[in-house]
């Protein structure tokens, strides 16, 4: 005798977007890992906490191959989500799953009146991470200083602070940064594909900047530009940066 089990609760499943850093490995994979290090150790807490996908398309790696630079990463506390561009028979068991279909950003419809949001109070020494609503915001104003440990992420447009930004703390927006205060923290223009993005302070003093991927840390930039209202741009794969009139 067939026994038939009814549930009237549902279980629901919703989708669901979310900012990750794609990492894109070159060969020879050591001195691609030793650049990493660099990175990590002169920002430190980069990676932490922060989704990463890993693109290796081009790369030809096999599974074991794969699982060592997995390993790798893992060791340097970089925890991949994903894995781009690899062969089906690159992936086993216990590995991240295959990914494909990613996009920069989806396409965003720009109103004709500019819209902005203040970003709630924070608990003190508690990192907060503010994302606005797709499709609705264009500009995204933060009237506060950013403090240590806090992240503000907005991808689908400009971000602007009235203030400052610590060291410790990041901006992450999809278009330019406009920070009205002293940048000393990491700030991140044109994170989902904006060449175009600018980032603007009244007081360069940052940890790290970075333009559509293309990344710049403290002791890369020109030293009579510290402590100077500074605008910075991308050309071609160069952070290109000069002191505001």
């Amino acid at each position: 005798m067939t026994e038939v089990l009814t549930d009237s609760r549902s279980i629901r499943i919703k989708g669901r977007s979310f900012l990750a850093v794609v990492l894109s490995p070159d060969l020879p994979m050591d001195d691609w890992l030793a650049r990493l290090d660099d990175l990590a150790k002169r920002s430190a807490g980069f990676f932490l906490g922060r989704p990463v996908v890993l693109d290796v398309t081009d790369l030809g790696l096999d599974r074991t191959q794969l699982k060592d630079l997995i390993t790798a990463l893992g060791e340097r506390n970089v925890s991949v989500m994903g894995v781009e561009g690899a062969r089906p028979s690159a992936i086993g068991p216990g590995m991240p799953p295959a990914l494909k279909g990613g996009r920069p950003a989806p396409d965003v419809e720009v109103t004709e009146s500019e819209a902005t949001i203040e970003a709630p109070q924070p608990a003190a020494a508690q990192p907060i991470i503010t994302e606005a609503p797709r499709q609705t915001l264009q500009s995204l104003v933060i009237r506060e200083p950013v403090r240590s440990g806090q992240s503000i992420v907005f991808t689908e447009g400009d971000v602007t602070v009235v203030g400052s930004v610590a060291s410790g703390a990041e901006v992450i927006a999809g278009g330019s940064v406009h920070i009205y205060g002293a940048l000393r923290g990491r700030a991140m223009a044109g994170a989902v594909g904006n060449a175009g993005a600018r980032i603007f302070c009244r007081k360069l003093e940052a940890e790290l900047v970075a333009i559509d991927g293309v990344y710049k840390m403290a002791e890369d930039l020109a030293p009579a530009l510290l402590g100077q209202p500074v605008q910075l741009w991308l050309e071609g794969d160069a952070i290109m940066a000069e002191k505001l009139i």
